[in-house]
């Protein structure tokens, strides 16, 4: 009878235990990629997040199976990120702010490289899944900006969509991430709307 009553309590510890191993083998996967590109090895990745290579590839069995994982675990955080922000900040911070997260969505995209790139080609529904939800969710973003007033109305989501496509085809340097969050700033700067005039100067 308590063999019975444990079991589950066990179960259940082991998949938490699995669960964490995950999150910390994307983590690592992450920051290795970003550094790296795809000279990072599947061992130092294991390495980095603490477990041993098995522990990897009963996760990941294959480095495509990495991949795949860390670019819909970028992309899922991306939009979560806009819902959070949304709710949290008023609708330019929030556009801002998700603009400033969209840099390590492209950071981490930019790793991967051609692996990532081959994978596109061999599963397409993925790059269908990032072009249906991005743009959406920037356009709301924006849209929400106007209709509170804090976004110029005369402001398209495909403006901001040029812009970010620009900074993801920028040349790989190790000041890119710098520059590029000077990029998003001065454009924040030309999106938001002006704050109306206090009165003429007194002469």
């Amino acid at each position: 009878m308590n063999d019975a009553v444990n079991r589950p309590q066990h179960s259940g510890a082991k998949r938490a235990d699995a669960r964490r191993n995950r999150e910390r083998l994307l983590a690592a996967a992450r920051h290795l990629l970003a550094e790296q590109g795809m000279a990072a090895s599947l061992e130092a990745v294991a390495r980095q997040a603490g477990v041993g290579i098995g522990t990897l590839y009963r996760h990941f069995p294959t480095r495509e199976a990495l991949v795949e994982a860390l670019y819909r675990d970028e992309l899922d955080a991306l939009l979560e990120a806009s819902t959070r922000l949304s709710a949290t900040l008023p609708p330019d911070e929030a556009l801002a702010q998700f603009m400033h997260h969209s840099l390590d969505y492209m950071a981490t995209k930019r790793g991967l490289g051609d692996s990532l790139r081959q994978l596109m080609q061999a599963r397409p529904e993925l790059l269908e899944a990032a072009q249906a939800s991005f743009p959406g969710t920037v356009s709301r973003l924006v849209q929400e900006g106007i209709a509170a007033g804090r976004i110029r109305p005369d402001a398209e989501a495909e403006d901001v969509l040029q812009a970010l496509a620009g900074l993801y085809s920028a040349p790989v340097g190790p000041d890119w991430r710098r520059r590029a969050g000077r990029v998003l700033t001065l454009l924040m700067d030309g999106l938001r709307t002006l704050p109306q005039a206090g009165g003429m100067p007194s002469a």
